[in-house]
Parts: structure tokens; sequence; C-alpha cells
């Protein structure tokens, strides 16, 4: 099954394609808030390198979130754009499962962080043998209040990571553990692999349906609240 998965829920956007368990190509567009722009010819490129056009795909696949409310938008746009042009199937998967997936068959328990700002991180807490499996949902608070909840030695990985890697040290302490510095980055070619999981399970998303996961209301939404209240 050749699938073109894009995430685009972090700083680092990046897009892959896939057929089967064989990974034709991935394209990493860096931490740059003004990389999901570089997505159109990043896609074309991917498929161009491996011969294929659009419509030579049997799913398209993006991250739903957390992350950024901008980025998520940005790739399930795109992916919905090329599912009406092309009429494929869509499927969708959360940003810190991918993020997980960084560390397959870990001995311990995987935690995922993004920096939600506001002094919060989206988070997440996964074991990882071939697939991320959630221990639990993905959450939006603050760093201490999810340390609180640790009581096992954890990986802990992701910008939300590295930027509260000393709180969760003095937290944590010998509880804590940080992996490699490329552990760090969200790579689509992880997504893709749990995209072709729930693809084989028949686990498509109507389009329809497939919208972002943010966890929290939007500045907008908060915002409109406050208005309605008053």
């Amino acid at each position: 099954m050749k699938i073109l998965t894009i995430d685009t829920s972090s700083n680092c956007s990046s897009v892959a394609l896939s057929n089967g368990s064989i990974l034709l190509g991935e394209s990493i567009l860096g931490e740059d808030r003004s990389s999901s722009g570089r997505l159109p010819e990043a896609v074309d490129k991917l498929l161009a390198a491996a011969g294929l056009a659009p419509d030579g795909l049997d799913a398209l696949a993006t991250s739903l979130g957390p992350g950024s409310f901008t980025g998520v938008r940005v790739g399930i746009a795109m992916v919905k754009g090329l599912a009406l042009a092309t009429g494929k199937p869509t499927l969708g998967f959360s940003s810190l499962a991918m993020l997980a997936m960084n560390l397959p068959h870990c001995a311990y328990q995987v935690a995922p962080l993004f920096d939600a700002r506001k002094q919060e991180v989206y988070a997440g807490l996964y074991r990882v043998t071939d697939l991320a499996q959630p221990l639990r949902e993905d959450v939006v608070l603050p760093p201490q209040d999810f340390l609180s909840t640790i009581d096992a030695p954890t990986v802990f990985l992701g910008e939300g990571a590295l930027r509260y890697r000393e709180l969760i040290e003095r937290t944590l302490g010998e509880l804590a553990i940080f992996p490699a510095w490329h552990c760090h980055l969200p790579r689509a070619a992880a997504g893709a692999a749990l995209a072709l999981n729930a693809a084989q399970a028949g686990n498509f998303i109507p389009l329809p349906l497939l919208n972002p996961r943010y966890l929290r209301a939007s500045e907008a939404e908060i915002a409109k609240r406050r208005r309605d209240a008053a």
C-alpha cells in the first residue's frame, strides 16, 4: 500500500512516501516556522523521485495533533485537498504517538512532549514495541502536573522535553532518561508506520471527520467565549 504521510504539527515539518513497510523517501524540512510552506514542493519531489503521480497513491495520511494550531491545519488541509483531487482514502494519527515511534522497542515507557506555550506541554505516555501503544490519553497541562504522575523510569523526548529538561531532571532524578539529539525531531516516516497499521485494520477516516485534535481551545475560541460571557 502506497501512502503519502504529512506531519506539520511542530516546528519541524516532514513528509514521507512509503509502500507497505518500505520507505520510498522522506523529506524533513527542518525546525522552521515557515517550513510548512515548502510542503507542496517536497511532496512533488518525493512523488517524482518514486515515479508516482498522486493518482498512483493508495492512501493519504496526516498527523491530527496535538501541536501548533496553524501547523496542524496546514497538514490536514493539504491531505484533504489531495484526497478531493484523487479520491484516495485518508488516515490520521496522534502527533505524540508519531514522536514516540522514534524509540521502537524501548525498554522504558516513553513520554513525548511538545511545547504548548503558556507554561504548558502537550504530553503523552506510551509503551513502544513495533507501534506506539498509549498508556493514557494525550493531554495538555503544566509540565509539573504531568511529572507528578510519573513513578517509573521514563524516556522523555521532543521539543517540550528539551525546553523543560532541567525541571524534569530536578523533579524525577534518575527516573528521567533523555535519548540522543536526533530522536527529538518528529518524523513523518514514523507516522507512516502508524498509518499503515490503521489502513490494514480498515480504520480510514471520512473527510468530514478528518479534523484537528488540539486538546484545548484556540485563542480565537477563548476570546469568543469571553465576549459571549460578557
